[in-house]
């Protein structure tokens, strides 16, 4: 895409690090980032190159979900502007995340996993998804499935603070699961997309849901809250077989 999302939303946009490539093999940067850190660099396929020519640098909200590492994950998000509701910049977002959880076939995506680092989020539980997990998980992991909720500026209450931990991934973090503790109820309040006050109480699995976007919005993700000896990548039997 090569739609720009307006400057007056975008304060604390973060540009990515620059990446070096040394032949066709993966190194690091010989000039450090700003923080000390840079993943390791790959030479852009001809097609690549060929294709940022031509429709330029991609600009956020992006089709698709950004990868730890990624500035804008770590950013702490920006309220919206009261101007800025069911203005067409913001309509834009949230039709964007919509349409890439829908594609990722996840429950859940914030801003930020786009590349913009303000307040909003989208959950969706669908029937098709909940109907494609196993009873037993259903029933252990307090599994309902809800229609789509979208939240602006939201707020998390705590309504029943007895931790309970399940195994969690993320978007963000592909091809990892961890457990994660996450309080058992919930309660998010915002705006929806119109600026109209909505209140969600949740528990169970839709709560765990919740307190995952809303840890988003202040630049955390999942393996800053997981049990680190329970960090898996979920194609390792492949490696094995």
């Amino acid at each position: 895409s090569t739609e720009t999302w307006g400057t007056s939303l975008w304060p604390l946009f973060c540009p990515r690090e620059k990446r070096v490539a040394v032949g066709g093999a993966r190194a690091y940067s010989s000039t450090p980032a700003r923080d000390g850190l840079e993943g390791p660099a790959r030479r852009r396929s001809y097609w690549r190159y060929v294709r940022r020519l031509v429709q330029g640098t991609p600009a956020p909200p992006y089709p698709r979900v950004c990868q730890v590492g990624d500035p804008a994950l770590r950013a702490v998000a920006a309220p919206v502007e009261p101007a800025q509701l069911a203005g067409p910049e913001l309509q834009r977002l949230v039709e964007r995340l919509v349409q890439v959880m829908r594609r990722q076939h996840c429950v859940g995506l914030s801003a930020p996993q786009l590349g913009v680092p303000l307040q909003v989020l989208a959950l969706e539980f669908p029937e098709a998804l909940f109907r494609a997990c196993a009873p037993r998980v259903r029933e252990a992991r307090q599994m309902e499935p809800f229609p789509l909720r979208v939240f602006v500026n939201p707020s998390l209450r705590v309504l029943d603070s007895q931790l309970v931990t399940f195994p969690e991934g993320c978007e963000s973090v592909a091809g990892f699961l961890a457990c994660v503790p996450r309080f058992q109820a919930v309660q998010i309040s915002g705006l929806d997309p119109r600026g109209e006050q909505v209140v969600w109480q949740a528990s169970g699995w839709a709560a765990r849901i919740i307190q995952h976007e809303m840890d988003h919005l202040q630049g955390c993700l999942f393996i800053d809250k997981m049990d680190s000896k329970t960090f898996t990548n979920i194609h390792w039997m492949e490696v094995n077989d």
